[in-house]
């Protein structure tokens, strides 16, 4: 009699996006060593990268956000509208408050900085190909904090008004009526 956990279960099929070939070389040397990953394909740009996983049919992509040609973020929304969609990690060293906002508002499952562990890079594909997103503790942290001070934080309440009025396209007259 066989049980549930002597069903074989197919690896979880990535794809590796990155412009830099040595960053590609030890991603895949890294998570080849998991019996339940398996590196289906290897891209240097975002043009290449949706043209690979509409043949080769990811699960996971982990993609950097910064490429020569089609970026990270620009691939990202065209491999979610393939009819196959994989889910997409992004894995990069840019800690940028704009990237990571595009990232996920692209579609991006994660968003992890490349000094993350084996274990955090391996865990991170598992949950994305579980749906579950992954969020770098720095992206967090830049996604948290407070905004910074504007030049319109020190205006007084009339002035705000005054502001307000010219904003309208009232002239000086009106504004001062």
């Amino acid at each position: 009699m066989s049980t549930l956990s002597d069903i074989p279960v197919p690896p979880i099929r990535l794809m590796l996006v990155d412009d830099h070939e040595i960053v590609r070389e030890g991603l895949r040397t890294l998570l080849e060593q998991e019996e339940d990953l398996e590196v289906v394909g290897e891209a240097e740009d975002g043009e290449s990268a949706v043209r690979m996983a509409a043949e080769r049919h990811p699960d996971v992509v982990l993609m950097d956000v910064m490429m020569p040609g089609m970026g990270g973020i620009e691939a990202t929304r065209r491999l979610l509208a393939l009819p196959v969609p994989p889910r997409v990690l992004m894995l990069t060293s840019l800690a940028d408050e704009a990237a990571i906002r595009e990232a996920v508002a692209s579609g991006a499952m994660g968003y992890l900085m490349k000094d993350v562990s084996r274990a955090e890079l391996v865990r991170a594909v598992r949950d994305a190909a579980r749906d579950r997103p992954t969020l770098h503790p720095e992206a967090q942290r830049i996604l948290m904090r407070r905004p910074e001070k504007t030049p319109l934080d020190d205006l007084t309440p009339r002035e705000r008004s005054v502001l307000d009025l010219v904003a309208e396209g009232k002239s000086n007259r009106q504004i001062a009526n």
